[in-house]
């Protein structure tokens, strides 16, 4: 089994029913974890009862990327006091805005931690982080195994890193905030879709998916305007839309009930 569950796609906050940025990750029976942004530690919990997870990844350190990883600290350090060490590769800021949370308590006892950018040897995996623009240090992911690349931006703006971070990618998931005002901004930190969408044919993808949605977006509208630039298949990020990789020319897409 070689897949890819969204357990949250909002951008900032999650609307009603949905969580934040938040994805995980089944490889042959090894767990990885993308980011785990509001909500998003029930629904792992949901998709893995038993809580087991070989890694975790953060792309930076903003609450909608990373503060369930806090609740994931707490269960580790409470429920399961004396266990293994779990990695954690992440740039130096997420550490940082747990330690506010617990000031008086080793996150090491829970974590190993890996700094980003960089690249490692995780499990199965060459994981490979990419510096991206963003308000504070962000660090896009690439992931490759028996020639199958899986590749998430974290959020980021217009950059040609964006390229070399999806090359050839069976799936790119890239956040499209579509949020009001940002292509105005003179400093860009954030994508529209369709930036999103030049960015993956750009990049060569052979899929798109979309998330970090702005609350109250049309997503519908966002694949629309992703369409007009990248002519391959392109998929709205969804609550436990799961998607399998490496199945012929596409990938296969299934949402639990």
């Amino acid at each position: 089994m070689r897949q890819v569950t969204v357990l949250g796609s909002c951008g900032a906050f999650p609307e009603p029913g949905r969580a934040c940025s938040g994805f995980a990750v089944d490889w042959d029976g090894y767990r990885l974890v993308l980011d785990l942004g509001y909500a998003t530690l029930p629904r792992l919990l949901a998709h893995w009862p038993d809580g087991a997870i070989d890694a975790v990844v953060i792309t930076h350190e903003h609450p909608d990327h990373c503060i369930d990883l806090h609740g994931l600290f707490r269960m580790r350090f409470y429920g399961d006091p004396g266990g293994p060490q779990l990695p954690l590769y992440c740039p130096p800021g997420v550490l940082d805005r747990l330690g506010g949370l617990e000031p008086d308590v080793d996150l090491h006892r829970v974590f190993d931690v890996h700094p980003l950018p960089g690249s490692y040897r995780m499990g199965p995996f060459d994981l490979t982080g990419l510096a991206l623009p963003h308000f504070v240090p962000n660090a896009g992911i690439r992931i490759q195994a028996d020639g199958i690349a899986l590749a998430y931006s974290g959020d980021t703006g217009p950059t040609h890193m964006l390229a070399e971070l999806g090359r050839d990618a069976d799936l790119f998931i890239v956040e499209a905030t579509d949020r009001d005002g940002e292509t105005c901004r003179p400093t860009r930190n954030l994508l529209t879709s369709t930036e999103a969408g030049h960015w993956a044919r750009r990049a060569g993808a052979r899929q798109l998916m979309l998330t970090h949605f702005w609350p109250g977006n049309d997503r519908a509208a966002s694949v629309a305007a992703a369409q007009l630039e990248f002519h391959g298949d392109v998929l709205a990020a969804e609550e436990d839309l799961t998607v399998t990789l490496g199945m012929s020319d596409r990938t296969a897409r299934t949402r639990r009930p």
